[in-house]
């Protein structure tokens, strides 16, 4: 009775009862046809597919704003093309214009060049004349030239020009004091300076 009353002995009865019963009640589940939900679609397949309206359009949505994407960057890449093309053209004109600025620029030079020599010429001719046969020419040029001409003239050689300018009348005086106000205002450039007198 002793034994019986141990609690080795109980745990041990309390186990082989436990392993007895579930031997008994132990039947292995056997797979039956399963039976659909009421209202679920009768579709073969995976139990996560599915269909949801909102997610289609979605869908929809985001292939249109693809395509329209697609179709903006080939614009773009034709706008940067074209734009290149332009850029390129734009600079050989440039470089033209350049090209032919330099040519002008030389060639106003020469004549300018050329223009002095010839000036310089009818300077020292006119100076070599008489001041009345200087004064009957001078009387036909226009005062632009004429201010040129006596740029490269001494004083001493269009004092007596003027002078006698003066003295055919008041017409040829005020053009006299014209042409002098003007070479007063003149400013000579460092190979037509004439040389002061000292």
């Amino acid at each position: 009775m002793k034994t019986l009353q141990s609690p080795w002995v109980a745990g041990l009865l309390g186990l082989l009862l436990y392993a007895a019963t579930t031997f008994m009640l132990w039947r292995p589940l056997t797979p039956g046809p399963m039976q659909p939900a009421a209202g679920a679609p009768n579709e073969p397949g995976p139990s996560w597919t599915f269909h949801n309206e909102e997610i289609d359009q979605l869908v929809t949505e985001l292939k249109k704003e693809k395509d329209s994407l697609a179709v903006r960057a080939k614009q773009l890449d034709g706008l940067e093309a074209r734009l290149l093309s332009e850029r390129k053209e734009i600079n050989q004109v440039t470089q033209h214009v350049h090209q032919l600025q330099v040519e002008f620029d030389s060639n106003v030079t020469r004549a300018f060049d050329e223009e002095k020599v010839n000036l310089k010429k009818l300077a020292k001719m006119y100076a070599a004349m008489t001041p009345e046969g200087s004064a009957a020419i001078f009387k036909q040029l226009d005062d632009s030239s004429l201010v040129k001409i006596m740029m490269f003239m001494k004083e001493a050689e269009t004092a007596p020009i003027l002078e006698h300018m003066a003295k055919q009348g008041e017409p040829q005086a005020k053009r006299a004091a014209a042409l002098s106000e003007r070479l007063r205002l003149s400013i000579p450039s460092s190979t037509s300076a004439k040389p002061t007198p000292g």
